[in-house]
């Protein structure tokens, strides 16, 4: 029983770590996508888009996406607020995965 225990926490631990990687590499560019949009005045991603994604876990690829792409970086609540998330994302990595 211990031994099935271990392994379904292995199978959470990788499924969990899979979504990460996916997450932030979807809010990477997602940040390209609003970027090209906006330098075409088209219809731009929301805001609450970018949030929500950094919430959920992909606050280190938004913010890459940021800086990579120069993109939303001189808006206040979008740096210090992506910054907060990777705080609060390496938080629950960190108790998920210890």
């Amino acid at each position: 029983m211990r031994e099935l225990t271990l392994e379904l926490l292995k199978d959470f631990n990788m499924l969990a770590a899979l979504f990460w990687v996916v997450l932030n590499i979807v809010s990477f560019f997602l940040v390209k996508l609003d970027k090209k949009r906006a330098i075409n005045h088209r219809w731009r991603v929301p805001e609450k888009t970018f949030f929500v994604l950094a919430f959920a876990g992909g606050a280190i690829g938004t913010y890459l996406g940021m800086i990579f792409f120069r993109h939303k970086t001189k808006q206040a609540l979008f740096t210090r607020g992506i910054a907060l998330f990777i705080v609060l994302n390496a938080a629950v990595f960190y108790f998920v995965f210890r």
